[in-house]
């Protein structure tokens, strides 16, 4: 995979131009034997091919780039609004809705950064599973082992498939509980869910606007850091520019390590040991609210509520078109009223005012970001291991949404074996600080994984 910092060296130096990253990635979603038809629902083979030239020319005209993205390929997920085309949010059930008016906002800041959007990813249907599986659309396939048929990651499946098979330097995804971090780690990326409020919702179809978050997926840290920024509406700002060490990270115990597989228990063990090794400082952290989650979401949650709300006419006419799997958690919103919804709001702040303090010191709060390794795609055949290895695949994720905070998932997984999440995380607007942090364990991680491989 390229990543958007040497793409846009390659641009700079003449060494390459929009137009031919533009091509590449166009050639590998044309691929009849590639993940194109599957990662994409949309592809927007000349428009993207008119912004990479736009992007040349004004990089010559001005003699630089005017963005970290100004002619670099982004995949946008299907949930974000495309003036002129239908939003389908991986549905059928939206196919004949009318056309979107306008761009929504974050399609208007990539187009105005200059990227180049090749086109739009396949997801889970409304956003609502973290597994990536879509019974109306062919699935994308996890990279690390196609034979087989393992599952991306959901819900922005399409999303990560299309930076890892270099569709797209960089994917515009959502995080409701997960649904950016969950590909990264099953596919072996870098994944980032920024504050919510950071970055603007208007044009994206909605899951749950208490939870929604417009997250970032690439390569390295970097690459979401960059998109990131965009993304936000900020100046670009590298990272590594903040030098402080030790880092001091703060380990989870309680929770997210329940139900670890021995690929993850020893990938992630392994990675903490060679950062302990090379001078972080790594100290467990009680965290006893944790187990307080399950009994706040047992009636479904922000989602739940939310989107029923949003569905319940579609699906009193039209439910057998749905997922049955997405529908059935929808309509658990049935079960639970507005009494329900101020306490849920209640203990959601509650919860946020008492954990907010088991971060202080840290750079970082660490765990692992998914218990498990992608299972295989036939692993998912039956609802009620579906619904057991969704669970797990959300359960840490949802964490951080939950507390309204920032994350991060980074590849930790010796080279050429299943991939691995390490996820770090923060509270509210310490995005800056985070992807600070994350740039310096990437960094950290690189060696070690150097070493495995040289092993």
């Amino acid at each position: 995979m390229m990543t958007v910092r040497q793409a846009g060296e390659a641009l700079e130096c003449g060494q390459a131009t929009a137009v031919a990253l533009a091509r590449a990635a166009l050639d590998r979603i044309a691929d009849p034997a590639g993940q194109g038809p599957r990662a994409f629902m949309r592809v927007h083979a000349q428009e993207a091919l008119a912004a990479a030239r736009a992007a040349d020319e004004e990089r010559l005209r001005m003699g630089r780039r005017g963005s970290p993205l100004a002619g670099i390929p982004v995949s946008v997920k299907d949930l974000f609004d495309v003036a002129g085309e239908t939003t389908r949010a991986g549905s059928r059930v939206r196919a004949s809705e009318p056309a979107a008016a306008q761009d929504a906002v974050v399609v208007q800041r990539l187009r105005a950064a200059g990227a180049v959007i090749v086109g739009r990813t396949n997801m889970t249907e409304f956003a609502y599973s973290g597994l990536g599986l879509n019974p109306h659309y062919p699935v994308p396939l996890n990279p690390y082992d196609r034979v087989h048929g393992r599952i991306p990651g959901g819900s922005s499946s399409g999303a990560a498939v299309s930076v890892s098979d270099g569709m797209a330097l960089a994917a515009v995804a959502t995080d409701t509980g997960g649904s950016a971090r969950i590909p990264a780690a099953f596919c072996g990326l870098t994944g980032f869910k920024p504050t919510a409020a950071r970055i603007p919702l208007a044009g994206t179809f909605p899951l749950s606007p208490t939870l929604d978050t417009v997250g970032s997926l690439g390569a390295t840290v970097e690459c979401c850091a960059a998109l990131d920024a965009v993304l936000a509406g900020e100046t670009w700002q590298p990272l590594g520019q903040a030098t402080k060490s030790p880092l001091r990270l703060g380990l989870v115990m309680d929770y997210v390590t329940d139900g670890m597989d021995a690929q993850v228990t020893r990938a992630y063990e392994q990675a903490l040991s060679s950062l302990s090794h090379q001078g972080v400082r790594i100290e467990p952290v009680p965290l006893p609210e944790l187990l307080e989650l399950p009994g706040f979401n047992h009636k479904g949650g922000f989602p739940a509520y939310e989107s029923y709300r949003d569905h319940a006419d579609c699906l009193a006419t039209r439910a057998t078109e749905y997922d049955p799997r997405v529908a059935v958690r929808i309509l658990r919103g049935r079960t639970m009223d507005d009494a329900d919804y101020r306490q849920l709001q209640a203990q959601r702040a509650g919860f946020i005012q008492r954990v907010a303090h088991r971060f202080a010191g840290f750079d970082a709060l660490i765990a692992p970001t998914v218990p498990i390794v992608a299972p295989l795609v036939s692993d998912c055949d039956d609802d009620a291991e579906f619904g057991r290895l969704n669970l797990l695949a959300l359960r840490n994720p949802t964490v951080v949404n939950f507390l309204d905070g920032c994350a991060i998932s980074l590849p930790c997984h010796p080279p050429g074996e299943a991939p691995v999440g390490l996820m770090l995380m923060q509270t509210a607007h310490q995005d800056r600080a985070l992807l600070e942090c994350a740039h310096a364990v990437e960094r950290l991680l690189s060696f070690h994984l150097m070493g495995a491989a040289a092993r």
